[in-house]
């Protein structure tokens, strides 16, 4: 898999994470949300998208360790 792709789906999952990131703050920050299943869902999401960012770094760090 060529270094671009796996760049940019790093980036990709990076800022949906920033995305989920940023729609839990403004749940919470409305504060309409008074059971907070709506923001345990986002943290849920946020959580995962971080998950699939580290093992795509993960998995770009060992493909190319030899690479140099």
């Amino acid at each position: 898999m060529p270094t671009g792709i796996i760049a940019l789906f790093i980036v990709l999952a990076a800022l949906a994470t920033l995305a989920m990131l940023v729609r839990g703050v403004v749940v919470m920050g409305r504060g309409n949300d008074p059971t907070g299943s709506r923001s345990q869902a986002l943290m849920r999401a946020r959580v995962k998208w971080q998950a699939i960012t580290i093992v795509l770094v993960v998995v770009a760090l060992l493909l190319f360790q030899g690479a140099s």
